[in-house]
């Protein structure tokens, strides 16, 4: 190719690619399109002589963006949640949507990138574009600005805390749906001991209510089930969906979404319950897939 030739199509082969390595490190589906739109600005203004691989080029631009933008997102934040939530994304409970499809592959579901919300913005870079997308440290370590044996360090470090607080969920979609509707019955009719039968004993509840009401975490079956009752009045206003290819509920009154609540069932018990409560942020979540 010539200086500067670089039709649109072939930047279009690789975009669902870009969406899914910057959804990954950002959290947010429309900030993952703004650092693709850049990519493509600065593919614009690139030799295409100086371009060898197109999608390893393309890979690390929309990481860098994405870095620069974690950076900036943590340097604004004056008083960081102790529960960070990214964006979900909500698909059908029969099925994700097809444009999910891509950016959920590899089970990134909301327990996982919830996990990745408390990395270093290095840490999630590493981990992202090593242990997700196949990058080589010595391809990382320019990206992070430190030598590739410090890359993979970052990634190291990463991938302990993720392995450590990410649950894997051992039953079929169809049986996890059961279990979650067990939990939003129960919690409809205020039955303890019926919550009690669908918690697993260590299980944790995250909600993520925004930066003025603040956020919360409980640990243990007893103080998940006490506050679950405290969800009877919106049980009723849940339903189904898929949350980040997950089962889950979106409650809707009047119109105005309420809540997100993402689940993850093991040993067919739920261990992870993570609610997004933030008025602002539930304003940005994109809910056609379950509105048509």
């Amino acid at each position: 190719m010539e200086a500067r030739d670089f039709p649109a199509g072939e930047f279009e082969e690789h975009r669902a690619h870009l969406r899914a390595v910057a959804y990954r490190m950002l959290g947010s589906v429309s900030e993952a399109d703004d650092a693709v739109q850049e990519a493509w600005l600065r593919l614009d203004r690139s030799r295409a002589d100086e371009v060898d691989n197109l999608r390893g080029w393309l890979t690390t631009v929309v990481a860098r963006i994405a870095l620069d933008m974690l950076r900036s997102r943590k340097a604004r934040r004056e008083e960081p949640l102790d529960v960070s939530f990214p964006e979900p994304l909500v698909s059908r409970p029969d099925g994700a949507d097809p444009e999910h499809e891509v950016l959920l592959a590899d089970s990134v579901g909301l327990a996982l990138l919830v996990v990745l919300e408390t990395l270093s913005p290095a840490e999630r870079l590493a981990f992202v574009l090593h242990d997700m997308f196949g990058l080589s440290f010595d391809e990382i370590a320019p990206v992070v600005d430190r030598s590739p044996t410090a890359a993979r360090q970052l990634a190291s470090r990463a991938r302990r805390r993720v392995r450590g607080a990410r649950p894997a969920s051992d039953i079929e979609p169809s049986r996890q749906r059961e279990v979650v509707d067990a939990y939003v019955a129960a919690a409809r009719d205020g039955d303890f001991e019926a919550l009690v039968a669908v918690l697993d004993p260590d299980v944790v509840l995250r909600v993520d209510r925004g930066t003025v009401r603040g956020s919360r975490e409980l640990r243990g079956v007893e103080a998940v089930a006490k506050q679950a009752r405290g969800f009877a009045r919106f049980a009723p206003l849940a339903r189904p969906a898929r949350i980040n290819g997950t089962p889950g509920f979106v409650v809707v009154r009047d119109g105005r979404t309420l809540a997100i609540g993402g689940f993850t069932v093991a040993r067919d018990r739920i261990v992870e319950i993570d609610i997004l409560a933030d008025p602002a942020r539930l304003r940005e979540v994109d809910l056609s897939a379950i509105d048509a």
